[in-house]
């Protein structure tokens, strides 16, 4: 399981940094990804790394704005979150991708959910 952590209240326009981290076990080599969730919607792709930070894919709703990256040291992967919105208000979740096939955007190619962090922006 991957633990996400760093959530809060913020108001709009402020920053917060989100961390994943994989306890007792190594990083996928397939990469890492973000994803958020509102009650009653679907998981939603924010942003996702792949191993070694080669490729950084962001959705068009955060690019600009959000940035991940990862710190393979410390086995954390990181979303910093700039500018943000009341509608980036969400449960924010990591998960690793499970191999080299299926959509780096769908939420199927990932696996070992762990619970989410809360990010409530007011406006």
């Amino acid at each position: 399981q991957l633990q996400a952590s760093g959530g809060g209240l913020v108001q709009a326009g402020d920053s917060l940094r989100l961390s994943c981290t994989a306890s007792g076990r190594t990083s996928s080599s397939y990469g890492t990804g973000w994803f958020r969730q509102t009650p009653g919607k679907d998981r939603e792709f924010v942003a996702a790394i792949g191993w070694r930070a080669v490729t950084r894919n962001y959705a068009d709703s955060v690019r600009g704005r959000f940035s991940i990256s990862r710190d393979d040291t410390k086995g954390t992967v990181y979303l910093q979150m700039n500018s943000l919105k009341p509608e980036d208000t969400a449960v924010y979740y990591c998960a690793e991708r499970l191999g080299p096939t299926g959509l780096v955007r769908d939420p199927r190619s990932y696996g070992f959910w762990g619970q989410g962090t809360l990010v409530t922006v007011s406006s």
